[in-house]
């Protein structure tokens, strides 16, 4: 994923610290989820808290039980949740496999 590789402050971490494990569909940069935040008022929210934005987010239970990110998700530890998954802030990538 090209945007793993355009900052270090980016780069997947193996544990979670900040917030709960999510698997997304989609994970962007504020820029390039500002349609969709800005049909939420949530544009503001975004910016103020960093780090990247998941969309359509389901929380990971039990790491290594199978119920993990399908192959399509992308595992991150995001430190705020909106709209019950739907969007969340502050995400950094992981790597749920370490």
């Amino acid at each position: 994923m090209a945007l793993l590789a355009s900052a270090s402050h980016l780069e997947a971490r193996s544990q979670c610290n900040t917030g709960a494990i999510s698997c997304c569909n989609s994970v962007q940069t504020v820029n390039q989820a500002s349609t969709l935040l800005g049909a939420f008022g949530l544009v503001g929210a975004a910016t103020s808290v960093g780090g990247l934005v998941g969309l359509t987010c389901t929380p990971v239970t039990v790491i290594g039980t199978g119920s993990g990110c399908s192959a399509q998700q992308q595992a991150v530890c995001c430190s705020n949740n909106e709209y019950q998954g739907l969007v969340n802030f502050g995400c950094s990538p992981i790597n749920v496999n370490a």
